[in-house]
């Protein structure tokens, strides 16, 4: 299948040479660009560090890296654990995938009152940094990056969708806010028929919602939010 991979880089190119080893042809254009805020960590002394994305730890400078080396680190799952850990954060505990699940992570490993700082995006989600709170935990939330949507609808992307028939058959979905974003730039070119005709893959349900507020259908949307399942339900529909 012809697939357009709208996530942001670095992750989109990585998930291109995935499709391609799996026999598809990714489109790689992200409709959104990951930048840093530059906001600095708080001083002080924390029991733990979040992170709820591999975004996190890149916003990391490496007087953060040192400092926080022998810590716990809760990451929500085995992309931002790896990154973590090659980053030099030693004591990094993977949550599996969720925020639900790092919440209950941090819970197991530390006491009720353990001080935590999470490094979050502008577009975060109330988890897991609620719940810690509700179950007695301070958490310091700072925000370290910001997801800039796209003025335009990628050209390639616009061409694909213009052509007759469409050039394109599929697109991934990985977060709410690009499912959101592409499907505003395909409504504001002019192509929000051909974007809703495309086989839609999603990452997770809350991925799916504005697609569904659209009245756009869902071909495929993963058990678990993580690509391995994604790309899991990409094979069996092919």
């Amino acid at each position: 299948m012809r697939i357009w991979v709208a996530r942001p880089e670095p992750g989109a190119t990585r998930t291109g040479r995935r499709l391609v080893t799996l026999g598809h042809a990714p489109l790689v254009a992200p409709v959104l660009t990951i930048r840093p805020t530059g906001a600095a960590l708080p001083a002080g002394i924390f029991a733990g560090l979040l992170l709820t994305s591999a975004n996190g730890v890149v916003a990391l400078t490496a007087a953060d890296r040192v400092r926080f080396a022998g810590i716990p680190v809760f990451a929500v799952g085995a992309r931002t654990s790896a990154l973590a850990r090659r980053a030099g954060l030693e004591a990094v505990w993977d949550a599996g995938g969720d925020a639900a699940q790092l919440s209950a992570l941090v819970r197991a490993v530390l006491p009720a009152g353990s001080p935590l700082v999470h490094v979050a995006g502008a577009e975060g989600k109330a988890e897991p940094a609620a719940s810690l709170r509700s179950a007695g935990y301070p958490v310091t939330t700072v925000i370290a990056y910001a997801a800039v949507p796209e003025l335009g609808l990628p050209p390639a992307v616009a061409a694909a969708l213009a052509a007759r028939p469409a050039a394109l058959d599929a697109v991934l979905h990985y977060s709410r806010r690009s499912a959101e974003t592409a499907q505003l730039l395909a409504l504001r070119a002019g192509r929000s028929g051909a974007f809703g005709a495309l086989k839609h893959y999603c990452l997770s349900s809350d991925v799916a919602a504005p697609l569904l507020a659209a009245g756009i259908d869902a071909c495929f949307v993963a058990e678990r939010p993580d690509e391995e399942s994604l790309l899991a339900g990409l094979v069996a529909g092919t």
